[in-house]
């Protein structure tokens, strides 16, 4: 189960988190709360989350609060917004991203081995 969930919530925020990428995967969950493929989507990957701690920071983004970030990271990384949306940052750059149905806790350990 995840157990630190990290808020983003500025764009300065997304900075920080695209430096700390060089230290360590960072695995960033775009998340509509009115949506229920967003909702079944966060609650699979809080089910089957078993990642050991410090592997990994998990960031969650708030798409209705925070929607002026989402495009940031779209631009930034040349990643077209969907919600939900995985998008995995290693060294600065997004090396994964996927959405809907598709977000697995499996997929996101193979990319980040």
């Amino acid at each position: 189960m995840i157990t630190s969930w990290k808020n983003l919530e500025s764009l300065d925020d997304l900075h920080q988190i695209v430096e700390d990428s060089k230290q360590k995967p960072i695995v960033l969950f775009k998340h509509s709360t009115r949506c229920g493929i967003s909702q079944h989507a966060k609650h699979r990957l809080e089910s089957e989350w078993d990642f050991k701690e410090g592997k990994l920071d998990f960031y969650y983004l708030d798409l209705l609060q925070h929607r002026d970030i989402s495009n940031g990271i779209a631009d930034q990384f040349n990643v077209v917004h969907q919600s939900p949306q995985i998008i995995i940052l290693k060294n600065e750059q997004a090396v994964y991203h996927i959405s809907h149905n598709a977000i697995s806790v499996d997929r996101i350990k193979e990319v980040i081995k």
